[in-house]
């Protein structure tokens, strides 16, 4: 029944919606300045409210007011007018303005969503007898959109607790997509400065510090602004270069779970920011940590996790990961803020203290991230249809490790998708003893680049050769973090039955038949003795993840210790 865009939640760091009716200075230090003219806007709002005007049919009329605009749902269309205010970071005060923003609005949701955002309405005739169809000087506009069912937000569902891995597997192929398609900043263009991004990130302590007066919310505060320091000036030359490299990209730049919808069995992006360019054109990693830090904060971790292993794999951009921690630092700390903000603000004592518990959530989730992580190194070990990737897919998930799939980075270094068939022969093509060998050296270089990181990770190969495995045994004392080799064992029928059942989907990275098992089965290196102290063995037709996830993190925990 509603349809969404006027429903979102303050999420954006510079925004000033929750002050604007109280004619206080917002979140910038900005008094909105609206000159009376929202009070000459209000005839015209109430004349909207007359479902004569729209020349359709109006199933139900219903007008929501947002802090900038006023939305009218009609059943088929939704009308969105915005208010002329201007908080010096959003400036709607004059018509001329309004116009253009609206055309924005049109021009960069369109990008994602095409079949919601159909148009710009010009509103002519008078305030008290407005017209949306006729001729003559418009005196307002609004954006014209399909309307649909609030119970398509992925909120919705997150709060029904019917969000599901489905759902997160089209998100991580969603994400490409949508920065694959956008406009990408020039290295000399005035987006995605490191001192500019930066400067909005410490801008969130001058608003929040004001606010405290317990010592213990003090100190919390102090420790994550050190961090936050500390992090910049160790990640400032990976942020330029990667403004170099082409991550800084004209994005969504307010992308949450309430800004994403289900439309005709397809996951649409919609509400997008127009009213200002330094909000969208953001590193793109930026965009991925606030949709993680959005599911992570509505209790679904293990979905987070599951989100940023398949963005990985999808888009191979693990030197992401060492900014994605002060990303994430970044958007938390936005959202503590707003709440402070709206604690200003409360109407009532519960209203307060409900914005205290929102601060010292997102600031748990911060101080979350600025937490030293323990980062190790982990292996897999054993012949095609042992069950590898299945577990550590879902390992990574409950470990918070960053899965490196054999499968799909050798795919990747000779430039092939993760589902192509390669037509390579076995011990051919890109499985010869050549290909072989690079592909180990790359997953070696990015299990590097994890770890240096803050993030366990787990290898996804099948480990047969000693020489391998002993590369990687090497790396990890090289790291100074703990080695871990996981066996897979199943019995020969099972192995069998899983090839030919994998084969048949034809949905999996994995090209292995039962030619390649059966040399695999015949070449393997055994376990050597000194192996075994590193190696923990997993049944994979008995055992559990979640058992097995229990047994690994003791182990290495253990090691830790040791």
């Amino acid at each position: 029944m509603i349809a969404l865009v006027c429903l979102r939640k303050i999420y954006c760091c510079y925004t000033c919606r929750e002050f604007e009716c109280h004619g206080k200075a917002g979140p910038l230090g900005h008094k909105p300045q609206n000159d009376n003219t929202v009070t000459t806007q209000l005839p015209l709002i109430a004349a909207l409210q007359n479902p004569v005007v729209y020349g359709h049919a109006v199933a139900e009329l219903q007008l929501i007011e947002t802090h900038i605009s006023w939305v009218f749902l009609t059943g088929e269309y939704v009308y969105k007018v915005k208010k002329a205010v201007n908080f010096g970071f959003l400036d709607y005060s004059t018509l001329e303005k309004r116009s253009f923003y609206c055309q924005e609005e049109l021009r960069l949701n369109r990008r994602f969503a095409p079949h919601v955002y159909i148009d710009v309405v010009a509103i002519t005739g008078t305030c008290e007898q407005p017209s949306l169809q006729g001729g003559g000087k418009p005196i307002e506009y609004a954006v014209r959109m399909k309307q649909f069912p609030q119970s398509a937000l992925l909120s919705v569902l997150a709060a029904q607790h019917t969000l599901s891995s489905q759902h997160i597997d089209a998100l991580a192929a969603l994400l490409p997509a949508m920065h694959a398609a956008v406009e990408i900043a020039d290295k000399h263009s005035e987006f995605g400065r490191p001192d500019d991004i930066h400067h909005w990130v410490m801008e969130n302590f001058e608003h929040i510090r004001p606010a405290l007066h317990e010592a213990q919310q003090l100190q919390l505060l102090d420790r994550i602004e050190h961090w936050c320091l500390q992090e910049f000036e160790d990640r400032r030359a990976l942020l330029e270069r990667r403004r170099d490299e082409g991550f800084i990209r004209e994005c969504h730049g307010d992308l949450h779970l309430g800004n994403l919808a289900i439309i005709d069995d397809r996951i649409t992006p919609f509400d997008g920011i127009e009213f200002n360019p330094q909000l969208r054109w953001i590193d793109v990693m930026s965009e991925v940590a606030f949709l993680l830090m959005d599911i992570r904060d509505r209790g679904y971790l293990h979905l987070a996790r599951r989100l940023l292993n398949a963005y990985l794999q999808h888009t191979g951009d693990y030197s992401g990961l060492a900014v994605l921690r002060y990303y994430v630092v970044y958007r938390a700390l936005v959202r503590a803020k707003v709440a402070v903000l709206r604690s200003l603000q409360a109407s009532s004592t519960l209203d307060e203290q409900d914005a205290w518990y929102e601060y010292a959530t997102y600031m748990d989730l911060a101080s979350r991230y600025v937490e030293t992580p323990s980062a190790a190194l982990i292996i897999t070990h054993g012949v095609s249809g042992t069950g590898k990737s299945f577990f550590a897919t879902r390992l990574a998930e409950q470990l918070g490790a960053i899965q490196l799939r054999s499968d799909i980075e050798r795919k990747r270094l000779y430039g092939f998708a993760a589902g192509a068939d390669t037509k390579s022969g076995i011990r051919a093509g890109i499985y010869s003893a050549g290909a072989s060998e690079r592909t180990y050296e790359q997953l070696a270089v990015l299990a590097g680049t994890v770890i240096a990181a803050g993030f366990p990770v787990i290898v996804d190969a099948t480990f047969l050769q000693l020489v391998r495995r002993e590369q990687f045994r090497q790396l990890s004392a090289t790291l100074s973090v703990p080695f871990v080799l996981l066996h897979f064992e199943a019995d020969k029928e099972t192995l069998y039955a899983r090839i030919r059942r994998r084969q048949a989907a034809g949905e999996d990275p994995s090209e292995a038949g039962i030619e390649v098992l059966e040399a695999q089965l015949a070449s393997q290196d055994p376990l050597l003795p000194r192996e075994i102290n590193a190696a923990l063995s997993v049944d994979s037709c008995r055992d559990k993840p979640a058992d097995t996830s229990r047994r690994l993190n003791a182990k290495i925990q253990a090691m830790l210790s040791g």
